[in-house]
């Protein structure tokens, strides 16, 4: 069939299906409300895409598959060949409409598809799909409907599997779960049928090409300067750092500012589910968690590359999270001579990162008494910065705290930092209050006094900070995780 005649039965679709549009309108609004269902959008020239979108498939073959021609070569011919394909046609369009389906078409061959106008966006932080007809996305921290959408179920499927086949994933009704990545590191989870009860779903936690640095943090609001001076300290110094917090409430990009303050001369060794962290440092080793293949086999876990880093001399060990029985080989490695790791952990308070970490201990199925387990915790960590993210979409460091040691089987710790929550909100609901030192002198300064870092230890004298620097700067919700 030629281009012209599939062009016709596009248009003799196109009118059918306005015209049963049209007819079942008036049923759908008699409905109860109750029986409504939120449905896809018609769109009229859904039809005429799909043509052209074969056509330009049909016409460049392996091209779009061809590792060796660029990507920016790759761009120019698909996008010459489609307004090509788009001119041979007989249906007339106008130059908006042409536009816009030649836009899709080209985000479908070279992108992402609906998602790719949100990708390209750097204030979105977050992209939600929930089915193939709704569409979310994060901005300053807070989640917004958009109008883009999926042409069906298949399509949505498509691009997800293109997505997790670029990092050599699969997601199928054998392992409907999936987490991956993208080129730029931006987090992908998706989920499937029949899990996902009302279509695929995708979630993907986008991260900015130029990461946040130490200074951004500040102007944000999520850290004042003099926390950050004792943070710096405290990873040249080599103490063991947990980050804990909620979901989004920003621990990644805490972890990769705080990794950005470990010495440019030292060997260091990321591990992730899924690769993201952004470190800048020229020695580092990039880990990936590994899940099993269509039989079974092959995994490889988090705690697995943590076993085996300890054998490539490495001078820090950066985890992405721990979530399982990888907590304790990570305590051993803290305990014998790995010291200057960070971690974050999913806690709430750093005395539920204390909890969290020994119930992960005892998912390892090792037989120790919890006075043991303890013992080791208290041994291994000597810092917890916990992170909350707030109703306004603001994410904060909200206090910073010293694992102090063990006292009759209680791990004691003491806050050096702690987020003023007294102050309120102000007329726009952003928090007013900021972090504030306790006046406390940690413990850890004779540890970095006997590694050469020195702190000024007027950082934590209450008195030092007045009202203007509680918060280190503006408030933005532009804060990724």
């Amino acid at each position: 069939m030629s281009l012209a005649d599939r062009l016709a039965q596009a248009r003799e679709d196109r009118a059918e299906q306005e015209q049963h549009s049209r007819l079942s309108s008036t049923a759908r609004a008699q409905a109860p409300m109750s029986h409504r269902r939120r449905t896809t959008p018609v769109d009229p020239f859904a039809d005429l895409k799909r043509t052209v979108h074969q056509t330009l498939l049909d016409s460049l073959g392996p091209k779009l598959y061809d590792s060796r021609l660029p990507q920016s070569e790759l761009e120019q011919r698909v996008r010459q060949s489609l307004h090509e394909v788009l001119a041979g046609g007989d249906m007339p369009l106008t130059a908006a409409d042409r536009s816009r389906i030649a836009g899709e078409i080209a985000d479908d061959i070279l992108g992402y598809g609906p998602i790719e106008p949100y990708l390209r966006d750097p204030d979105i932080t977050e992209i939600m799909v929930n089915g193939p007809d709704q569409l979310y996305v994060e901005r300053s921290g807070r989640i917004h409907p958009v109008d883009g959408h999926f042409a069906d179920e298949a399509h949505l499927r498509r691009t997800i599997d293109k997505i997790v086949g670029r990092v050599g994933r699969r997601v199928d009704e054998a392992s409907p779960m999936v987490d991956a990545r993208l080129p730029d590191g931006s987090r992908v989870n998706a989920i499937i049928p029949p899990l996902a009860v009302d279509g695929s779903t995708m979630t993907i936690r986008k991260f900015s090409a130029d990461p946040f640095e130490v200074e951004d943090l500040i102007q944000f609001g999520t850290l004042t300067r003099g926390v950050a001076e004792v943070l710096d300290a405290c990873v040249r110094g080599r103490l063991n750092v947990l980050v804990g917090g909620g979901t989004g409430a920003g621990k990644t990009t805490t972890l990769n500012v705080l990794s950005s303050f470990i010495p440019g001369d030292e060997r260091v060794v990321t591990i992730e589910d899924a690769a993201e962290l952004q470190l800048h440092q020229e020695h580092v080793i990039r880990l990936e968690s590994r899940p099993p293949n269509i039989e079974g086999r092959g995994e490889v876990t988090i705690r697995d590359l943590v076993r085996n880093s300890l054998r490539m001399r490495p001078d820090r060990i950066v985890v992405g999270e721990i979530r399982d029985a990888a907590a304790l080989d990570m305590l051993q490695a803290m305990n014998t001579g790995h010291d200057g790791s960070i971690c974050t952990v999913h806690a709430n308070s750093p005395r539920d990162v204390l909890s969290r970490v020994e119930t992960m201990v005892l998912m390892a199925g090792v037989d120790l008494p919890i006075s043991a387990i303890r013992q080791q915790v208290a041994s291994a960590l000597d810092l917890i910065v916990q992170q909350s993210r707030f109703k306004d979409g603001t994410r904060r460091i909200t206090a910073i705290t010293e694992v102090v040691g063990i006292e009759s089987d209680i791990i004691t710790t003491q806050d050096i930092f702690v987020f003023d929550h007294k102050a309120g909100m102000d007329e726009h609901g952003h928090p007013v209050g900021g972090l504030r030192p306790t006046g406390l002198r940690p413990r850890f300064m004779d540890k970095l006094a006997n590694n050469g870092i020195r702190v000024d230890p007027r950082l934590f004298a209450p008195d030092r900070f007045g009202p203007d620097s509680l918060t280190g700067g503006p408030t933005s919700g532009r804060y990724a995780r």
